[in-house]
């Protein structure tokens, strides 16, 4: 798979502006269409191409289809002090999400923790994206989100689990907060569909075929099953996290969900937001030095052999994003030739790829 240096470039503004005219174009209002928009070049731009613009034709496909709405009606009850349950009334998984994590964040103003459960929404893109939203309101945030089984359990070789993301976001004073965005699989399963789409081969140890042995042939694994990371570690904890967002907040889960590219029903995913401020045991800035102080001591613990130095979590994405919105959005031809057909379809032009990129 080509390198982000041999790929086109695209004007950040151009992208973000075409994913907001073909979703208002779907009669996605303007500021859910922004959102959902945002988070996708956003995920583009921090190289997790897996959860960017890539998702912008299916979700499309989507809503043409009638199993996503384009105008939900969000309601929020209140279940105990400091919590709430979404129902996101099966719209946009980043717009829903956005709505439901300023609600945690507003419980959190309130009550110094809020909690909010989700149901009936759809894929959310990068976790990441909710816990950054808390670390800007100065709050530590947590959000995960089930996911369709696409992944086989620890020992197992049929799709079960979901490849469960979960995040956290820490502020951090003078440093750069820290964000940290996992799935519960080797690697997300949106990495292989990239893969598939290039018809380049995937390293061997991300997943299985449908006999459960191990391929390096993104399609044959699309047909297979992705696998956990740490073997029963992130099996269980992919586990645990559709108990948190599936049973718990009415959602479906486990094999009740669907997958996105299955366009004769709705999915019901859903996910679980908290967040707590950061003075909630001490002054903000007795957190904000003691959070600079122990990133200071993670930098100057001594690296391994062939290691330059030691990162903290979110390091490489967010150097990532700043190159990139530097250098414009890189895409592969195979998602920009989606794009074009995308925008084609609603008359909505793709942006030129941005001329003269230079390196820094």
């Amino acid at each position: 798979m080509a390198g982000p240096d041999a790929l086109p470039r695209f004007p950040v503004d151009d992208v973000l502006a075409f994913g907001c005219r073909v979703l208002e174009a779907l009669s996605v209002p303007a500021d859910d269409a922004h959102e959902v928009s945002s988070c996708l070049v956003e995920a583009d731009l921090r190289g997790v191409g897996s959860h960017g613009l890539v998702r912008l034709p299916v979700y499309a496909r989507r809503i043409r289809a009638g199993v996503v709405k384009a105008r939900p009606a969000v309601r929020f009850t209140s279940a105990a002090p400091a919590t709430a349950l979404a129902d996101g009334d099966n719209g946009l998984g980043p717009a829903v999400g956005a709505r439901a994590m300023l609600k945690a964040l507003e419980l959190a103003e309130a009550y110094g923790v809020g909690m909010v459960g989700t149901c009936h929404s759809n894929h959310f893109g990068p976790a990441s994206r909710y816990v950054q939203k808390a670390v800007d309101r100065g709050c530590i945030g947590f959000a995960c989100s089930n996911a369709p089984p696409n992944m086989a359990p620890y020992g197992g070789r049929m799709r079960f689990l979901g490849t469960n993301p979960f995040a956290v976001g820490v502020p951090a004073g003078r440093e750069r907060p820290l964000i940290f965005d996992a799935s519960s699989s080797v690697v997300a399963r949106g990495k292989i569909i990239v893969a598939a789409h290039s018809g380049s081969p995937i390293p061997e140890g991300w997943a299985i075929d449908p006999e459960g042995r191990p391929t390096t042939n993104a399609q044959t694994a699309l047909e297979g099953a992705v696998l956990p990371f740490g073997g029963p570690k992130g099996s269980a904890i992919s586990f645990l996290i559709d108990i948190l967002c599936g049973v718990m907040t009415g959602a479906g889960f486990a094999h009740y969900l669907n997958t996105l590219e299955d366009l004769s029903s709705i999915q019901n995913l859903g996910h679980t937001f908290a967040a707590l401020r950061a003075d909630l045991f001490m002054p903000a800035a007795d957190f904000a030095r003691r959070m600079e102080e122990i990133l200071g001591m993670l930098r100057a613990s001594p690296p391994a052999p062939g290691v330059e130095r030691i990162l903290v979590p979110g390091e490489i994405e967010y150097m990532e994003e700043m190159r990139n919105r530097e250098l414009g959005v890189p895409l592969v031809p195979e998602v920009v030739a989606q794009l074009v057909k995308q925008g084609e379809e609603v008359g909505v032009p793709f942006p030129a790829a941005q001329s003269g990129t230079k390196e820094k």
